[in-house]
């Protein structure tokens, strides 16, 4: 990787998936979203960035009804990593899932992927157990979530060398305070550089947390919450911060 590539992310497309599913039901702004997304992307992502997208990447309920989606993903520029989102129900094995991902398009689970200056890990997640909407099995989904993490983040510790640890998650990882929480230890104990997570949409946007936390900055990369531009992730400085 050249020193001018450049790193960015854009989570929760909520492509159609062969499904007649609008997302301009949630507001005027969603209108013809993947066509701004694309725009936006092409002016600015070069063929060696790379783009992180963090889940709910299609509607499709089956992996065949997503490939069209993902296939116009992986043509756009840049090399792509993805993570499962709530939504992708299409994700199937993830041997089928990568047999069907152009070059350069790379999907993690429980596992990781080192890209020249950077290794990438990550885990869907889950709600954080004790809210009032908590269902009966919160805690154990969360709980197995976390283990798929640290999966990955320990192959991330054999890739890493002197790269810099970028995590994805879709869920996020903690409240909108900034809290402690099992998934900000585990990243904290892997000295993860950056966090990048989705999920939260309209007014849920104001309560993601964005900034520093512990030596690692945390960046809420939701369409709808950053304009559907691509969020560039700074690591400038990033050694320093610890």
């Amino acid at each position: 990787m050249t020193e001018s590539s450049r790193v960015f992310a854009i989570s929760d497309l909520h492509l159609p998936g062969n499904q007649d599913k609008s997302m301009d039901l949630f507001g005027a702004h969603w209108q013809d979203h993947f066509l701004k997304i694309q725009e936006d992307w092409h002016n600015k992502v070069g063929e060696e960035d790379i783009v992180l997208i963090p889940g709910d990447i299609s509607w499709a309920m089956r992996l065949d009804e997503a490939l069209f989606d993902l296939d116009q993903i992986g043509r756009l520029p840049g090399r792509k990593v993805m993570i499962k989102g709530n939504h992708d129900f299409w994700w199937s094995a993830i041997s089928n899932v990568r047999a069907h991902l152009i070059e350069g398009f790379y999907a993690l689970q429980n596992d990781a992927v080192a890209l020249e200056g950077y290794v990438f890990a990550g885990s869907r997640g889950w709600v954080m157990p004790g809210g009032e909407d908590e269902e009966p099995d919160t805690q154990k989904i969360y709980n197995r979530e976390l283990i798929r993490l640290e999966l990955s983040l320990q192959q991330a510790q054999k890739l890493r060398g002197d790269r810099k640890l970028i995590a994805l998650c879709h869920f996020p990882p903690c409240n909108h305070k900034g809290e402690d929480t099992p998934v900000t230890s585990l990243l904290e104990q892997y000295a993860a550089d950056a966090v990048v997570y989705g999920h939260l949409h309209g007014i849920a946007c104001a309560g993601g947390f964005r900034g520093e936390k512990n030596g690692i900055q945390y960046y809420l990369a939701s369409c709808d919450c950053i304009g559907f531009n691509l969020l560039e992730i700074g690591m400038a400085g990033a050694e320093n911060q610890r």
